[in-house]
């Protein structure tokens, strides 16, 4: 026979001032856990969903980023006529283009203030700016070719300084000017600054030489077949990696975060399974008395423990529910992380998604299962004529 829920619940709500602590200190523990894979997803997403699954950026062998590859025109030449590329108005799409870095200060803080990130600078062509799907001209106008104007990432305009319509940025030899701003998405097109690719080569001094080269198939498969087309081509000594996953590898700039977080949220779990424990055991102490009348009234010893691990249980889950309402502000909010691949900062927004938030509260399930079940085995191993006398 069970012990009906509702004296558990009864229990919990007599005792509410305890029960409020250990719920909070478990809801901290989950929050912190929520927060990091909330971090984590956001950067994610933003990775994933950037490039197309059709399109093959060409690099030089053994280059981990397009910072330090280099691509010749005569290389490019090669490549761009390779069969299986999609045409538009007759010319193959194929972007040869060139990748810096320039450093900004967040907005309201000056150079001299310490708060310095490095942005991407990218250089492009008009068919390169055609192969980017789904921008979104926020502000402005786009850069014109032959000029020193620049176009911002929503992200980078949110959050660094000098990236207004009118402001000058300088790299290379000289001013540009920002002339419009741009929405790529959730990708991280959005943490990069862009310009005219033919202007911004000169003005690097890199000659006829860019960073990289970026062509769409007309199908996946294609893209797979020109990829592996680059790679085995022993004389361009390029490697052609699918667009998507050369962005999905830069996910290894969270990991260092993430493993600390989870690190923390371990430590902070173990604290919070002791709170538990001792929350169960002070109940355990208290209703000695209850205890023995409950097993005078029929009741088995694994009925006692199952009643006293599901009101720690139901104590853990009200502590995952307020973890979880505390860290749901963060949900959209648009941060920056530094990827140690491209030496620039990604931009991205903090992602809850429902996969996580079930993470969570099984987490502080899980808690609760740990932190009571210690306490119920003393419960229910205490003879009646014990706990009747309330010893």
């Amino acid at each position: 026979m069970a012990i009906p829920f509702s004296y558990n619940l009864r229990n919990l709500k007599v005792r509410y001032t305890t029960t409020i602590m250990t719920a909070l200190g478990i809801g901290l523990t989950v929050a912190v856990l929520l927060g990091i894979l909330a971090l984590v997803n956001g950067l994610r997403i933003s990775l994933e969903v950037t490039g197309n699954p059709r399109q093959v950026l060409a690099m030089r062998q053994g280059s981990t980023s397009e910072l330090v590859s280099f691509v010749t025109q005569e290389q490019f030449n090669t490549i761009k006529f390779l069969d299986g590329i999609e045409q538009l108005d007759g010319e193959p799409m194929a972007s040869h283009e060139v990748v810096s870095i320039v450093a900004l200060p967040l907005r309201g803080t000056t150079e001299d203030e310490g708060n310095m990130g490095n942005v991407n600078i990218r250089g492009l062509s008009p068919m390169g700016l055609r192969m980017r799907d789904g921008l979104e001209l926020v502000e402005g106008r786009w850069f014109e070719s032959g000029k020193r104007e620049v176009v911002v990432g929503q992200g980078v305009h949110g959050i660094r300084a000098n990236t207004d319509i009118g402001d000058k940025i300088s790299f290379g030899r000289g001013d540009w000017e920002v002339v419009g701003i741009f929405n790529a998405g959730r990708s991280a097109y959005n943490s990069e600054i862009w310009t005219d690719g033919n202007l911004a080569t000169t003005d690097l001094g890199r000659g006829s030489s860019r960073s990289s080269a970026i062509i769409r198939a007309t199908d996946e498969a294609a893209a797979l077949a020109i990829s592996n087309r680059i790679k085995e081509d022993q004389r361009l000594l390029l490697e052609g990696r699918l667009e998507r996953n050369y962005y999905e590898e830069q996910m290894s700039s969270a990991a260092p975060i993430q493993g600390l977080g989870i690190f923390v949220a371990i430590i902070m779990a173990v604290g919070s399974c002791f709170a538990a424990m001792n929350t169960m055991y002070t109940a355990v102490a208290r209703r000695a008395r209850e205890v023995g009348t409950l097993r005078l009234l029929g009741f088995s010893r694994w009925s006692i423990i199952g009643s006293f691990v599901f009101e720690s249980l139901v104590l853990s889950l009200l502590g995952g529910v307020a973890g979880v309402l505390l860290v749901l502000p963060l949900n959209g909010i648009e941060s920056r992380l530094g990827n140690q691949l491209t030496f620039s900062e990604t931009t991205f927004s903090f992602q809850i998604t429902p996969e996580s938030i079930a993470a969570g509260l099984i987490f502080a399930a899980v808690m609760g299962m740990i932190g009571g079940l210690l306490p119920a085995r003393l419960a229910a191993g205490k003879t009646i004529l014990n706990s009747l006398r309330g010893s």
